[in-house]
């Protein structure tokens, strides 16, 4: 049965995940007919007519809207191939992923108008299921700090973060109902935060990263983005993974917030910490984590590992090209300087922090950190810090970001980790926080 989105929950569900910027976002509607769809719950629920219209709709958001956001590298949509949960249903994919039809250029200048051979694994997967591939959404430049042209669609003054910047950047504008990112630091979690989205990243090698470019091959993970929790769940199980069940679990939280945690600026702290009075108010169970030690450790080791495997997948690259790599470049000449044993050092203290937080995770299987340590930077300068992520990255587990309620100010996330493996226990414990969080 179609979702009849003039229902008090589906209204309700749009002004939580599509704040307006003025006009920019004000949904046309033709009298006595029904919006098309936006959120994928809503997709999931509509018709193949209504969803047929939706494609529609999604082309002329896009038309509208990214002549001031700039999230599009190419909007081509590409030939539905197969049927299946998400037939008629339109994506975006990160332009560091192979495309054969449409452009792949990485974000650089150098590789104007490059084509791929083949379409990555994942492209192929979601077309298997039937979805649409819209486009290439723009990345910060090889998926590392040097921004592309994309504007926050809460705020157009403000970044969108990195590197994942267009994928996030069409999600919260309502251009596709998710897309495709990836992350080595904090590159899906981060933009869902500063965009006002559900960002996910999975358990580290759950998704394919064939066709992928690389950056740092014991931490780049393939991560999604959903309007919501929700649709997340829902997501995950159209790619037939594990949706488990609900579970009354004890939730870990920051021991010392936000006193020892100086890096996180008082806008999150405060929404933060207003967020965790909320769900121990609802009922949640709720124990302190001794976790900044830990996290610090991991943030400083993680840029290690990032730094030295970057730089030689990306060696050649810059005997070729030298400083037209931009911020690359930096890191290749940075990188290149990192011996083999302060990189096996490394290694080896991620892998008893793996250790270390299993530990924790056996007594709090779900901890609560903030997203990142603030509201999106103005301009589009920096791409924002991502030490709150880089640790988790690290650590192979899954994480989530959801949109904390925080009124007309920017957007600000709540970052939800549990156990490698437990992706399904974090991703359905996102849903029941978001709705006591929502739960006036």
């Amino acid at each position: 049965m179609a979702v009849n989105p003039l229902t008090k929950r589906t209204r309700l569900r749009r002004r939580e995940a599509l704040p307006l910027i003025g006009a920019l976002f004000t949904a046309k509607r033709s009298e006595g007919k029904a919006a098309a769809p936006q959120l994928l719950e809503e997709w999931l629920h509509a018709t193949p007519a209504e969803r047929k219209q939706g494609l529609t709709a999604s082309l002329e958001r896009i038309r509208q809207l990214d002549g001031s956001i700039h999230a599009w590298v190419q909007v081509s949509p590409q030939p539905q191939v197969a049927d299946g949960p998400l037939s008629g249903i339109p994506f975006a994919a990160k332009d560091i992923m192979e495309t054969r039809n449409l452009v792949t250029e990485y974000g650089s200048p150098i590789y104007k108008g490059r084509h791929g051979t083949e379409d990555a694994a994942m492209i192929r997967r979601l077309e298997s299921l039937g979805a649409i591939l819209m486009g290439k959404t723009h990345t910060t430049q090889f998926a590392y700090r040097t921004p592309g042209p994309t504007h926050n669609p809460r705020n157009l003054e403000h970044t969108p973060g990195g590197s994942s910047s267009g994928s996030a950047a069409a999600v919260a504008a309502g251009m596709v109902p998710f897309a495709l990112g990836t992350q080595t630091a904090g590159s899906v979690l981060r933009p869902a935060s500063y965009c006002g989205i559900t960002g996910f990243k999975p358990t580290f090698g759950t998704l394919s990263l064939v066709g992928v470019l690389p950056f740092a091959h014991s931490l780049d993970t393939l991560g999604l983005f959903t309007n919501t929790p929700a649709g997340m769940l829902k997501l995950w199980e159209a790619l037939g993974q594990s949706t488990g069940r609900d579970e009354e679990l004890t939730l870990g939280v920051p021991e010392a917030f936000p006193e020892r945690w100086p890096e996180v600026e008082p806008a999150m702290a405060k929404s933060f910490s207003d967020a965790i009075a909320r769900l121990r108010k609802r009922g949640w169970k709720l124990q302190p984590a001794p976790l900044k030690p830990l996290l610090d450790r991991l943030v400083d080791e993680s840029h290690v590992v990032m730094f030295y495997e970057g730089a030689r997948f990306h060696a050649d690259r810059y005997k070729q090209y030298g400083d037209r790599l931009e911020d690359m470049a930096q890191l290749v000449r940075e990188g290149s300087q990192i011996s083999d044993q302060r990189y096996r050092d490394a290694l080896s203290v991620i892998a008893k922090g793996k250790e270390e937080i299993a530990a924790q995770h056996r007594k709090t299987p779900i901890i609560l950190v903030p997203a990142a340590t603030g509201p999106a930077p103005r301009g589009l300068t920096s791409t924002g810090n991502p030490a709150l992520n880089a640790p988790w990255t690290a650590l192979g587990t899954p994480a989530i970001t959801i949109p904390m309620p925080v009124g007309s100010a920017l957007p600000l996330g709540l970052q939800l980790t549990g156990a490698p493996g437990q992706d399904a226990r974090v991703v359905r414990t996102a849903v029941r926080v978001a709705a006591s969080l929502a739960d006036v």
